[in-house]
């Protein structure tokens, strides 16, 4: 139970978490609506324009709704988190929601560079999370004496 004034974690983790993957969503459904013609037209294949025009239409509107989304998720996190642990979170989900996303929806291969930037991104969110653990478990021990 964390001490009075002070913010819990866990749900402010899940909201960042949460965020980050709408973000790659709605980046995914931009991708969608603007430019992947090779994917939709897989779809409309032998159909009329109209089904083409329909689906860019409905993925533009894909866009507005993650968007409004992982700002909502993003706001709830930084009420139960503090800002920095809310905002590397919701980068790390990003990036790794981008990657599996782009890997599924439209075959795309990252270079060692962007896995090493990956991880160290994540190492950098694993060391945030627990220097704030050890912290505060410093702070209790002090208190204790």
């Amino acid at each position: 139970m964390p001490a009075v004034g002070e913010r819990s974690s866990g749900p402010g983790l899940v909201m960042a978490l949460g965020a980050g993957s709408l973000g790659a969503l709605a980046s995914a459904a931009a991708k969608l609506s603007l430019g992947a013609d090779n994917i939709l037209g897989a779809v409309t294949r032998g159909e009329t324009e109209w089904l083409h025009i329909l689906l860019r239409l409905g993925c533009g509107g894909l866009v507005f709704l993650f968007n409004a989304l992982m700002w909502t998720f993003f706001a709830k996190a930084l009420r139960y988190s503090s800002s920095a642990r809310a905002s590397v979170t919701t980068i790390a989900s990003n990036f790794l929601s981008s990657a599996f996303l782009g890997k599924l929806l439209f075959g795309e291969v990252h270079e060692l560079l962007w896995w090493i930037g990956i991880t160290v991104t994540l190492c950098g969110l694993l060391l945030l999370h627990t220097v704030k653990e050890m912290t505060d478990q410093n702070d209790a021990y002090k208190k204790e004496e």
